[in-house]
């Protein structure tokens, strides 16, 4: 029996060795969230840095833009029942990289205040899966089982051994199974993603639940005008509360596009001011009625194009266009067409998390002075994708100026007829804009 239980011992030893940790990963640890912000004058970029450790630290990056006046702002962490930590920034004139760091002393829905502005983000839990819990409690059993086999057979009653060592091979064969079968389980969905996150689920992500169906209706979008600020308010489609269960979507919350009577763009990230309530800075505007697109991702609502029109009475004038060579190659109307804008210099940096993005509007008439934007069919927000460059980090952010000087669009446009195209890149911590009319020819043989 003493042979038997060192053959045993080594076999398990063997077994613990070779398994490692279960396959199946835990909870999500997190990742950096980047999130566009039109804050008053400023334009920025918050990053909140991945957590490492709780109770610890939070980085945060504030990116400034060109335009983006120096000055100081406040960022503040709280959640309900936490210690509020705060720390003041000083951005400076020249656009970049500013950091701050704040603490959080528990997981959970956490919000960062960044002055006037609030930004909400989970702090993870790094809890266990089942499966990995049955896969190391498996193995530990074992080994305690493992060694009352050997007393027993050292204390001369094997028959005694019998019932550990039947244990014992009953919990490494749990063990195994759950550490062969964990890569074929579906990873939990990360807190967030899915129901609202609360310092419960956040903790236990593999709590049970009574939610079978996670979807929500559409939003409702109500714009007004509030001084020199353009408020959005965001209503749920069936009880008409406000929606307060955005998602970071492409580095913003809101990418709201605002195209004025000349054909001016401004792309927009406005900031959450309350549930529900989104706020930006109109600067410089021009008199009478702009088109309004709002992009979201809602929880459990997908991606959702809102979309209206606001009068504004302000006296400002459509800013310089920015420059560069635009080649397209339309074909008629259903049919992919290929627009690429050449911007002369490889100094490109990621805006948004992509390369360049292309706004679409049209079919539209009238004169470049009076456009009927607003009542325009077809709204499109288009990607050009950052390509892999050797050397150069999988998912790059706005410190790297190494890309372009191409950048290509492929979109098919559903009505023949006049587009606006505005193509935006970022060079300098400066966005720029170039505009772009298209004509789309009608499909050959189609009912005029």
């Amino acid at each position: 029996m003493k042979r038997s239980g060192v053959i045993l011992l080594f076999l398990l030893g063997a077994i613990l060795g070779i398994a490692g940790p279960a396959a199946a990963d835990g909870a999500q640890s997190g990742a950096d969230v980047h999130v566009a912000q039109s804050l008053g004058d400023r334009e920025l970029t918050v990053i909140i840095r991945r957590v490492a450790e709780v109770p610890g630290p939070v980085h945060v990056d504030v990116v400034t833009h060109d335009g983006s006046p120096p000055g100081e702002i406040t960022l503040t962490a709280r959640a309900v029942g936490a210690r509020t930590s705060s720390t003041t920034v000083v951005l400076g004139a020249t656009p970049g990289f500013y950091p701050g760091v704040v603490n959080v002393d528990r997981p959970g829905p956490w919000e960062l205040a960044v002055d006037d502005a609030t930004i909400p983000f989970v702090v993870p839990a790094l809890v266990a899966s089942p499966w990995e819990n049955a896969t190391y409690g498996g193995f530990i059993a074992a080994g305690v089982l493992l060694l009352l086999a050997l007393l027993a057979a050292v204390f001369g009653k094997p028959g005694l051994a019998l019932v550990p060592t039947a244990g014992m091979v009953a919990a490494i064969s749990v063990a195994v199974t759950a550490a062969l079968l964990s890569p074929t389980i579906p990873p939990v969905a990360a807190p967030g993603t899915q129901l609202d996150p609360t310092f419960d689920n956040v903790n236990d992500p593999w709590q049970r639940t009574s939610i079978v169906d996670f979807s929500r209706p559409p939003v409702n979008l109500v714009p007004r005008v509030d001084g020199t600020d353009l408020v959005l308010g965001l209503t749920d489609g069936s009880s008409g509360r406000p929606v307060d269960d955005l998602l970071v979507h492409d580095s913003a919350f809101v990418h709201l596009v605002v195209v004025s009577p000349t054909g001016h763009l401004r792309h927009l990230h406005p900031v959450r001011t309350a549930p529900g309530e989104y706020r930006v800075k109109l600067k410089n505007a021009e008199q009478g009625r702009h088109a309004v697109a709002a992009e979201i991702a809602r929880r459990g609502g997908g991606v959702q194009l809102l979309r209206s029109s606001v009068e504004l009475t302000g006296t400002g004038t459509a800013p310089e266009p920015g420059k560069a060579d635009v080649a397209t190659e339309v074909r008629e109307a259903g049919r992919p067409s290929t627009i690429t804008a050449k911007f002369g210099e490889r100094d490109l940096q990621p805006w948004l998390g992509m390369l360049g993005h292309m706004i679409v509007a049209g079919p539209v008439t009238g004169s470049p002075s009076a456009y009927n934007t607003a009542d325009a069919p077809v709204w499109a927000h288009v990607h050009s994708m950052i390509p892999p460059v050797p050397g150069m980090p999988d998912k790059p952010d706005e410190s790297v100026a190494a890309y372009g000087p191409d950048v290509p669009f492929t979109y098919s446009f559903p009505l023949p007829g006049k587009y606006l195209v505005w193509i935006q890149v970022e060079r300098d911590y400066s966005v720029v804009t170039v505009p772009k009319e298209i004509d789309v020819p009608a499909p050959k043989g189609a009912a005029k």
